[in-house]
């Protein structure tokens, strides 16, 4: 208990600390209006002067509730300081119901409105961390039997979605896992089941820590866990029912939000592989005549030239001949990888069929396309093919067609001249680029 014989020495020490409850002397407060000064910091009991009447009305008017009047008695004070501390816990605690009701309204708001789970996880943890005082709030996603666990959520940073944890370091996430309830430590000084890793834990300051399943009907979404961390004191029970209240009301969205993003993921890689070579992961000859069409009228339209490589392996049966069909692949693979890298961003690569490729090069004249087989045809020689034990070499034959030309009035036409150029190139000696 302190006390101070001016106002202005009372103020100053409510710079540095929060009193539970202030004893205010009406006389000099009121005559130097510092009132409202004290009324921010906490519970006031005022104790009017010797013109009491008229402070009293006065304290009443600024909302000064509790009056001590003269004579009063040592018990008479204890008892209003009581009075005033429960009071006081009351009105914090109906402020901290307020304050998680609010967040748990803005949750369900956004979670309503969103299917995009990352956003409603993060937003999850943001709360958590603005209602309760921690350390770290993270969600956190186990994959089944493995020993590793991922971070993707956490309120100190919303674009970070894959932090790698061993779980041997995390023994209160292992036991999640394995009770499927929810792990509250205490005291990480004293829980035995901290044990194990508390040398680690200490220096980092934490005192407190909870870990929750996310439960959709019975079944743990994904495996998600919510967990939380605070230094110097431990959870209260509002604290961890607010956090439960949070993960319940949160399941049924992100339950519904993942298998949105699984649908939408099962669209993408359905439509790719509608698209796709199934071997080497390159562009089919589906996708290649829809591409073709869209660059070749493109190119007419605007007066600008398109090239057409077509690209055939040397002698590649007898690399199926020599190491087997399944050696063949695995070389066509390796290819076809080589090709995506080396060939230009803007260019159209696709396999064609067998161990022919075709590549589409819009905005690309004659030259430009000798230049690039050229290039292409030197850095497939140079290359040595892992899938090939021996020091094999392998070329290839390159016909090469360009638009404008006179024997070409369409798309099609297009794949027919570089069909002819690489025909003769094959029928000449192989490992060459002949041009239409």
């Amino acid at each position: 208990m302190h006390g101070f014989r001016t106002i202005e020495k009372s103020i100053e020490y409510t710079k540095t600390a929060t009193p539970d409850v202030i004893l205010l002397r009406l006389t000099d407060a009121l005559k130097k209006k510092h009132v409202h000064s004290f009324q921010k910091i906490g519970p006031v009991i005022g104790i009017p002067g010797k013109d009491s009447n008229n402070a009293i009305k006065k304290a009443f008017r600024l909302g000064i509730e509790e009056l001590i009047v003269q004579p009063y008695t040592p018990l008479e004070i204890k008892l209003k300081i009581e009075y005033c501390l429960q009071k006081k816990q009351y009105i914090d605690r109906l402020k901290k119901e307020k304050q998680h009701l609010n967040a748990l309204l803005e949750i369900t708001s956004l979670i309503s409105s969103s299917l995009n789970s990352h956003e409603i996880l993060h937003f999850m943890v943001k709360k958590i961390a603005e209602v309760i005082p921690v350390v770290r709030c993270s969600m956190i996603r186990i994959e089944h039997e493995q020993n590793f666990a991922y971070v993707i959520a956490t309120y100190e940073n919303p674009r970070i979605k894959t932090i790698t944890l061993d779980l041997d370091k995390y023994p209160e996430i292992k036991e999640t896992i394995i009770t499927k309830s929810p792990v509250i430590v205490n005291d990480v000084n004293t829980d035995p089941l901290m044990a194990e890793v508390r040398e680690t834990i200490i220096p980092l300051g934490i005192k407190s820590i909870i870990v929750l399943p996310v439960f959709f009907k019975d079944t743990v979404i994904g495996t998600l866990f919510l967990r939380t961390s605070r230094r110097e004191k431990s959870f209260t029970d509002e604290e961890i029912m607010f956090c439960r209240t949070v993960a319940n009301t949160s399941a049924n969205a992100l339950y519904n939000a993942f298998l949105y993003e699984k649908s939408e993921n099962e669209k993408v890689r359905l439509g790719k592989l509608a698209i796709t070579d199934f071997l080497t992961g390159l562009y089919n000859t589906r996708y290649l005549y829809h591409r073709l069409e869209e660059e070749f009228n493109r190119a007419h339209r605007y007066s600008t030239p398109i090239s057409c490589l077509m690209m055939d392996i040397d002698l590649f049966k007898r690399i199926n001949d020599a190491y087997g069909h399944k050696t063949g692949d695995r070389v066509l693979k390796e290819f076809a990888h080589f090709l995506k890298i080396n060939v230009r961003k803007t260019d159209i690569l696709a396999r064609y069929g067998g161990e022919e490729f075709i590549i589409l090069l819009p905005n690309t004249s004659h030259d430009g396309a000798l230049t690039e087989a050229e290039r292409l045809s030197l850095c497939i020689k140079r290359h040595k093919f892992k899938s090939l034990k021996s020091k094999r070499v392998i070329t290839v034959s390159i016909g090469i067609t360009t638009s404008p030309h006179k024997d070409i009035s369409s798309s099609d036409d297009l794949i027919t001249c570089a069909d002819t150029a690489l025909f003769k190139a094959k029928n000449t000696g192989r490992s060459k680029v002949i041009v239409y």
